[in-house]
C-alpha cells in the first residue's frame, strides 16, 4: 500500500510538470504571435483639450479573437513647425491562423503638452494634417499638392497640380492647349503596354490620350469636362461657357 501511494504521488507530480510545461509553451507561442504594427490607415485627426491633445482616428485589424492590444498614441518630436506623432499597437493579424481578417476603427489620444496652434501634424511619418483652413476641431488632411495648393496659374507647376488632381494613371504627360487664368485645356497622354526600351529594339508600346478642360477655383484647377473633337463644337455641348478663344483652333485629338 505504501509503495502504491508513492507511485501515485510521483505520477501526479509528472502530470503537474507536463501541464506546466505545456502552459509555458503555449504562452511562449502566443507571445511570439503579437507583433508591433502601425494602423492600416489614418481616417482623421482632431484637436482636443483646447489644442493640448490630438485624437487620431485609425483603422486596425479585427476578428473573432483579440487582434489588437496596447494601442498607443505618443508625441515623437516637434520640428520646423511640424508636430510628429506615432500611433502603434500590437497585433496577431500577421499570423495567418489568427482570424484577424476584418477591420475596426479606434481612437488614439496623443498628449501634446502645449496648444497645437497653427502647426501641422504628421502621423507615422506619412499622413499630414493642418488646422489652417480646417473646420475645427477636425484638422484638414493635406494632399499630394501639399497643405496649401498653389492657386491656378498658367505655369508648368500649376499644370502638374491639375494633372495630379485628375483621375488618370500616374506618370501621365501633358501638353498645354490653352490657358487664360480662368480656363485651362490640357492634352494628357498615358503610355500603355509593357515597360520596355526604344522602339528600335523590338519594343512596341502605345499611348492613350484625352483632352481635359479645367476651371479655376480657390484650391487650383478643377477638371470639368473632356472632349477630343476639333474646335468648339464638341466641348460646347458639355460646357457651353468655355471661351471661344480657347477652343476655336483646337485640333482633333489623336487618341493613340
Amino acid at each position: 500500500m505504501v509503495v502504491l501511494g508513492v507511485a501515485l504521488v510521483v505520477l501526479a507530480g509528472c502530470g503537474s510538470k507536463t501541464a506546466e510545461t505545456h502552459a509555458e509553451a503555449t504562452e511562449a507561442v502566443t507571445a511570439a504571435a503579437w507583433t508591433l504594427a502601425a494602423p492600416i490607415r489614418i481616417d482623421g485627426v482632431r484637436a482636443a483639450d483646447g489644442g493640448r491633445s490630438l485624437v487620431v482616428d485609425a483603422e486596425v485589424p479585427d476578428g473573432a479573437r483579440d487582434c489588437v492590444r496596447g494601442l498607443r498614441g505618443e508625441l515623437d518630436t516637434v520640428e520646423h513647425g511640424v508636430v510628429y506623432v506615432k500611433v502603434t499597437y500590437e497585433t496577431r493579424s500577421l499570423d495567418q491562423g489568427s482570424g484577424c481578417t476584418g477591420t475596426r476603427r479606434v481612437e488614439a489620444t496623443v498628449k501634446l503638452g502645449e496648444p497645437l496652434g497653427s502647426r501641422r501634424v504628421m502621423v507615422n511619418s506619412m499622413d499630414v494634417y493642418t488646422p489652417v483652413g480646417a473646420v475645427l476641431p477636425a484638422l484638414r488632411q493635406c494632399g499630394e499638392n501639399g497643405c496649401d495648393p498653389t492657386p491656378p496659374r498658367c505655369t508648368s507647376s500649376s499644370y502638374r497640380q491639375a494633372v495630379n488632381d485628375t483621375d488618370i494613371p500616374k506618370h501621365t504627360s501633358w501638353e498645354e492647349r490653352g490657358c487664360d487664368g480662368s480656363w485651362l485645356v490640357l492634352d494628357l497622354s498615358t503610355r500603355m503596354g509593357p515597360a520596355c526600351g526604344d522602339a528600335g529594339d523590338g519594343c512596341s508600346s502605345s499611348s492613350v490620350s484625352r483632352r481635359w478642360f479645367y476651371q479655376a477655383d480657390s484650391s487650383g484647377w478643377r477638371p470639368v469636362a473632356t472632349s477630343g473633337d476639333a474646335g468648339c463644337g464638341g466641348i460646347h455641348k458639355a460646357l457651353p461657357e468655355m471661351p471661344e478663344h480657347l477652343c476655336a483652333s483646337l485640333p482633333r485629338l489623336d487618341r493613340g
